[in-house]
C-alpha cells in the first residue's frame, strides 16, 4: 500500500467537495484554527481529530486511506444523502434499499 499524505488527501477532498476549510471545519466540529494549522503546517492529526474530519465528509477511515482516490469523493448531493444513509437504523436501511429498487424498476419499465 502506497504511504498517503494525510494533509495532501484532506486538500484533494476539499477540493473535490469545493468546500473551503472553514466549510470542513464546521462540517466536522473541529476548530477551524486546529485545521488552517495542521494543514499549513502539514502535521499529522490524531485519530480521533482525522475520525471528526471522515466524519465531517462522510466517509470512513478506511475509504480516507483506500487506494481508489474515487472511493472517498463523493459529490455534494451524494455526501448529503450519505450523511442521511448513516443515521438511519439497519431497519429503515432496508426499506430504503427495497424503495430504490423499486424506484428503479418503474424508472425501467417507463423507458
Amino acid at each position: 500500500m502506497p504511504e498517503i499524505n494525510v494533509t495532501e488527501r484532506i486538500q484533494k477532498l476539499c477540493a473535490a467537495y469545493s468546500w473551503t476549510h472553514y466549510r470542513l471545519a464546521k462540517e466536522s466540529g473541529i476548530t477551524y484554527s486546529t485545521l488552517s494549522t495542521m494543514l499549513n503546517k502539514g502535521t499529522m492529526p490524531s485519530i480521533p481529530t482525522l475520525s471528526k474530519i471522515c466524519e465531517g465528509f462522510g466517509i470512513s477511515l478506511s475509504q480516507f486511506f483506500a487506494d481508489d482516490e474515487a472511493a472517498a469523493t463523493l459529490t455534494p448531493e451524494q455526501h448529503q444523502l450519505m450523511a442521511e444513509w448513516n443515521m438511519l437504523c439497519e431497519e429503515n436501511k432496508l426499506s430504503a434499499k427495497k424503495y430504490i429498487q423499486f424506484l428503479r424498476s418503474q424508472q425501467e419499465q417507463s423507458v
